[in-house]
């Protein structure tokens, strides 16, 4: 049993083929996902995808990048979504300098609005971190959002961090780049980090993990990312589909048979 807690089904790369795809996914042991949505276009389909699927759940947040077209009304709106009952996150939200789309102290705005929003609905949330690594910490701590604590999506940074984020309630998340040959920094965090506190995702169609690296991602394929976390810890797969499992259902407060 798997848990692949960040998937973009709702992206136009899965029109064609979303059936198959959840099929596959099901056939590969993915039980449960949680698709996330982050603007006017992909919340809906997000909700619409969760609400098909007993199994399959939806976060609703605002990305970085797009930052700056975010509204007070875009802001209720999300507010008026928790309390839709597959709604189990907020986000993904966070800080993005890859991309100069939204300047930055627009996006800290946005992020800073948006963990006050989770801490008023108790709600946690994920976040989305590029070259922001300082500045997220920072507004994490500021903002004492180990009240509601989250996941740090796709996670990517040093060891020391991910401690720093464990302090404050935060899962660590690990997706495709683990099984990169060339991607020191995840491994060392697969190696590093108690499994306890860990989680795996895909973040399709984005990252699609090794031999499958370059082409679209998608569910099916978080089991290569829990082989390779088990693989660098020396213990079993089906010991990290468990405990993964049993972590982002603890998180998301999904109650299961």
């Amino acid at each position: 049993m798997l848990f692949d807690t960040h998937v973009h089904l709702n992206a136009d790369q899965f029109e064609e083929d979303l059936e198959e795809t959840i099929q596959r996914a099901r056939q590969a042991g993915v039980t449960y996902m949680t698709v996330v949505g982050f603007d006017r276009k992909t919340i809906p389909k997000a909700l619409e995808i969760a609400e098909s699927d007993e199994n399959i759940y939806a976060a609703v947040g605002w990305h970085p990048v797009d930052a700056i077209d975010m509204t007070e009304e875009d802001l209720a709106w999300i507010e008026e979504l928790t309390s839709h009952p597959k709604v189990v996150a907020l986000g993904e939200m966070g800080l993005d300098y890859h991309w100069d789309k939204s300047p930055a102290d627009v996006q800290k705005e946005v992020f800073r609005k948006q963990i006050r929003l989770a801490k008023k609905v108790l709600m946690p949330i994920i976040i989305h971190n590029r070259e922001a690594t300082e500045d997220i910490v920072q507004i994490l701590k500021e903002e004492n959002a180990a009240e509601v604590g989250g996941i740090m999506h796709c996670y990517s940074g040093p060891v020391e961090t991910a401690r720093e984020c464990i302090d404050m309630n935060f899962l660590i998340s690990l997706g495709g780049p683990v099984t990169f040959k060339n991607a020191k920094l995840p491994k060392e965090v697969a190696k590093a980090v108690d499994l306890k506190h860990m989680l795996v995702e895909t973040d399709c169609p984005f990252l699609a993990p090794h031999p499958n690296r370059g082409k679209r991602n998608e569910p099916a394929y978080v089991k290569l990312v829990a082989e390779q976390v088990a693989e660098l810890k020396g213990i079993s797969y089906e010991e990290v589909s468990r405990v993964t499992t049993e972590n982002a259902l603890s998180f998301f407060g999904i109650s299961h048979s």
